[in-house]
């Protein structure tokens, strides 16, 4: 979904979640985007008062930062974005249809779970899919 996001904008975690079905997926989104391939916009997805929760992610100190800048994202002076002027949430801003035609498209996605993530889907308390039966 993050690969479809405009240029020049920014998503926060619950929104991501809310557009996929899980309202309270936030932590889950945050797991996902830790682990995403080379080439997705993983830097647009901020925490809900527009911090850089998830730059540890990017290998080095400010470089989610630096990508952000790099696309025209300006930061105020503490240190976050805007997001009533970045923000770009999918449930408000796609259509049905577009959606839809996301989900459907990820549907078809062939992806490699690390055991890590696998484990905090299926264990962590926060995790909308906890108790979920292990994969075959």
């Amino acid at each position: 979904m993050s690969n479809d996001k405009k240029r020049y904008s920014v998503a926060y975690h619950g929104w991501i979640g809310r557009a996929l079905g899980y309202p309270r997926g936030a932590r889950m989104i945050g797991w996902f985007m830790s682990e995403t391939p080379e080439g997705v916009p993983a830097q647009r997805v901020i925490n809900s008062k527009g911090e850089l929760s998830g730059s540890q992610a990017f290998g080095q100190r400010g470089r989610m930062r630096q990508l952000l800048e790099a696309e025209g994202i300006v930061f105020s002076a503490d240190g976050t974005v805007d997001l009533k002027r970045y923000g770009w949430d999918p449930a408000r801003d796609l259509s049905e249809e577009e959606l839809k035609n996301i989900l459907a498209d990820a549907a078809n996605t062939s992806v490699d779970v690390s055991e890590r993530l696998e484990g905090l889907l299926r264990n962590d308390p926060a995790s909308p899919l906890r108790d979920t039966p292990p994969r075959e």
